[in-house]
């Protein structure tokens, strides 16, 4: 395993968890001020022994320590190896589910408005719920970075995990990145927890929510038209899904019945 510098700021270790949900895998990211002794390191990955030590090794090599461990959200293939990474690194948790936080009071959450600082490194928290009700997007005013777990990927499209994820706060959340990726404060990139970087933030945005609409109306029809089942839905409307990916789609559809159903 190798560390990818990115950005000046931002640097990637994948995991070696490849599959249909995770891409290429789990993108672990180290984020440092340049010249700084301290980092920050984002979604440890999986309970890969040889992944986590990669990345200790990686910051090391950087001649830095680990100041703080942020999670984007609690879905194993992002959280499983935080609790092993940290005690090793002598790091704390942060995290919006109280269940990943080390220590587990409060002051180790993240909510809108939190800044983080490692050194002279910034990072803003910008909470995105909606792949999880959990979810949050990590933002580096000073790199042009935003990172963005599961909420953007940079391949494909997320799925809305129900039941611990809903359909109407993704769409805001998703309205809100297009906001602030067309707004003044300039991102250059959005950073994802799976898959390539994404240097077209606004357009990769605008698609999101173009498909996500689509297949609104798709699932709309088809309900219109006797399937009624989330099962149906999925033979009917994600035909063209690679069938491994089908119970993934049924719990978007899920997702989606609901948000259709509060109309």
């Amino acid at each position: 395993m190798t560390v990818e510098a990115v950005t000046p700021y931002a640097s990637r270790v994948l995991a070696a968890n490849p599959g249909p949900m995770t891409l290429d895998g789990t993108n672990t990211w180290i984020l440092r001020a340049p010249e700084s002794d301290t980092a920050v390191v984002v979604d440890p990955g999986p309970m890969l022994e040889e992944h986590l030590r990669a990345v200790l090794d990686a910051v090391a090599q950087y001649g830095c320590t680990v100041s703080m461990v942020l999670l984007t959200h609690g879905h194993f293939d992002h959280s499983e190896g935080a609790a092993w990474f940290a005690q090793r690194a002598n790091s704390a948790v942060r995290s919006v589910d109280p269940a990943f936080r080390i220590p587990t009071d409060h002051a180790h959450g993240l909510a809108e408005g939190d800044v983080i600082t490692s050194g002279e490194l910034r990072i803003e928290v910008l909470p995105t719920p909606g792949h999880t009700m959990d979810s949050v997007c990590f933002w580096l005013p000073q790199d042009g970075s935003l990172l963005t777990g599961d909420t953007v990927l940079g391949r494909g499209t997320s799925v809305v995990a129900h039941p611990d994820g809903a359909l109407g706060p993704y769409l805001e959340s998703l309205e809100s990145l297009r906001a602030f990726a067309n707004s003044p404060a300039g991102v250059d990139r959005l950073l994802p927890g799976h898959g390539p970087v994404i240097d077209d933030p606004g357009a990769v945005l605008t698609f999101y929510l173009e498909h996500r609409h689509e297949r609104l109306t798709q699932v709309r029809e088809a309900v219109a038209t006797g399937h009624t089942t989330p099962e149906a839905i999925v033979a009917h409307v994600y035909a063209d899904v690679p069938r491994p990916l089908w119970p993934a789609a049924e719990r978007s559809v899920r997702a989606q019945l609901d948000y259709l159903n509060a109309l």
